[in-house]
């Protein structure tokens, strides 16, 4: 796969013509960040919202990529998605971020032309003012932009020619449906700005190489010095060498969900410590296997009994790879472990800044009251309010940025086996800068998106 030098990547300005090696001007060059703008991020499938957001008709939310802005409204036909611009003298329609507009739908704040929720204009000022060519509906209705729906998100493309959402994702889609992915809603939302490359911003996440140094927290539950979770009976260690692993993978556990507030969800933890006593296998080799075993049962059987739409997840992993990291490409990331769903989202801001969104998914009762949640909470990246885990990333994302401006330092040195997922999705950006065919790009975005610690394969061009 070395230096394969096919048209037209040829053209591509610091390709990656050695997979193991990412040049770094990827990450700050304003031509190359001019390319991404131009060809990339026009034509790829974008989260752009949770359904939940909008859950009546006549809600709507913004998405805004670069400086492109789109209305994702809910209409009583179904959730559609256009330009937010008025047709007339390109003001921006929707203004706030998210809003309710049923009965007078969207109104240009310059002239007052009006549209309904379905994009339909409703109303020009003095119209015999205008040609009639100039006011045909094709002319002055808004303009749709394409939106397919996976897993409880709408998802954006301005390339009407682009194949279709779900072909693009390909075997990630399944594994992550099989979740019930399209069930969960957002339990809390947090927002902040890097000062870093968006690309830069999700390669962290890509690869679990840098838990030990970056994340000792994690390790520590398994060390010879941990802590207890908190709600655990005191007290002297435990005695046995079975009733230590389970304190200690409960221990790991619960500095998890604390570390993500989302990945494990403190509930799951909950339920994790009633089983600290129960009866092991004589096969120390099978005790992690028992222990996952009867907490995904009791899970499930649970939130059964609450009316939780929780799936069997002992049926799932045993039809499905498991993995805590699942990435869909280009910028959207999804953490399951067990009922609940931690995400990201990341947005690039410029060649050095970008936008870097968490979430939390969980499953609830159709009965159990919920209030949506109308946006993110901002941050500062250095905010001490953030959990621990991606706080500690946070610290180390700006140094990177930094360090890439050094003399001596040419290129990303990738390991072959565990940080494939840069590599695979770093040439799958290429084909798009270099304007690789349509059907070989959608083989190489299913082959891009995937499980994290993942080795280095041939994309396909």
């Amino acid at each position: 796969m070395n230096d394969i030098g096919r048209p037209p990547l040829n053209s591509v300005p610091y390709r990656v013509s050695n997979p193991e090696q990412i040049p770094v001007q990827r990450y700050y060059d304003e031509e190359f960040y001019k390319l991404e703008c131009e060809r990339l991020w026009p034509r790829v499938w974008q989260m752009a919202c949770r359904l939940e957001e909008i859950p009546e008709v006549g809600c709507w939310v913004e998405y805004k990529i670069l400086d492109k802005s789109v209305i994702v409204v809910r209409t009583k036909s179904g959730v559609k998605a256009f330009h937010n611009v008025c047709r007339h003298r390109g003001v921006k329609l929707a203004i706030g971020g998210r809003g309710e507009c049923e009965a007078q739908g969207f109104t240009c704040p310059f002239h007052g032309w009006r549209w309904n929720i379905d994009g339909k204009n409703t109303f020009v000022l003095t119209p015999q003012i205008f040609s009639e060519e100039s006011l045909q509906a094709a002319e002055i209705d808004l303009k749709p932009c394409r939106v397919e729906f996976w897993g409880g998100s709408a998802f954006i493309n301005f390339d009407d020619n682009a194949s279709p959402l779900l072909e693009c994702l390909g075997p990630v889609a399944e594994r992550l449906s099989a979740r019930n992915l399209e069930e969960c809603k957002i339990e809390w939302w947090r927002s902040t700005i890097l000062p870093t490359n968006w690309k830069l911003a999700m390669e962290a996440f890509m690869e679990g190489y840098h838990t030990l140094r970056t994340h000792p927290q994690l390790m520590t539950a398994f060390g010879p010095e941990w802590t207890r979770p908190s709600g655990m009976a005191g007290g002297p260690k435990a005695s046995t060498p079975a009733q230590e692993f389970l304190e200690r993978t409960i221990s790991y556990m619960a500095c998890l969900s604390e570390g993500m507030q989302g990945e494990i969800h403190p509930s799951e933890v909950e339920v994790a410590k009633t089983l600290l006593d129960m009866e092991l296998p004589e096969d120390q080799s099978q005790w992690n296997d028992a222990f996952q075993t009867r907490l995904k049962d009791e899970i499930y059987q649970r939130g059964l009994a609450k009316g939780v739409p929780v799936r069997d997840m002992k049926a799932v992993d045993e039809k499905y790879p498991f993995s805590y990291v699942e990435f869909l490409f280009p910028h959207f990331f999804l953490l399951p472990v067990y009922s609940a769903f931690a995400a990201y989202r990341i947005r690039p801001l410029g060649p050095e800044s970008c936008m870097f969104e968490l979430f939390s998914f969980t499953l609830r009762a159709p009965d159990e009251e919920y209030v949506p949640v109308t946006g993110p909470t901002f941050l500062a990246y250095d905010s001490k309010e953030y959990p621990q885990v991606p706080m500690q990333d946070y610290y180390n994302l700006p140094l990177q940025q930094e360090g890439l401006h050094s003399g001596g330092f040419e290129y990303m040195r990738l390991s072959r086996d565990e940080e494939g997922r840069i590599s695979n999705y770093q040439r799958l950006i290429d084909g798009f800068l270099g304007g690789v065919d349509q059907e070989k790009l959608t083989k190489g975005y299913q082959i891009a998106s995937g499980a994290f610690n993942t080795p280095i394969v041939d994309i396909g061009f």
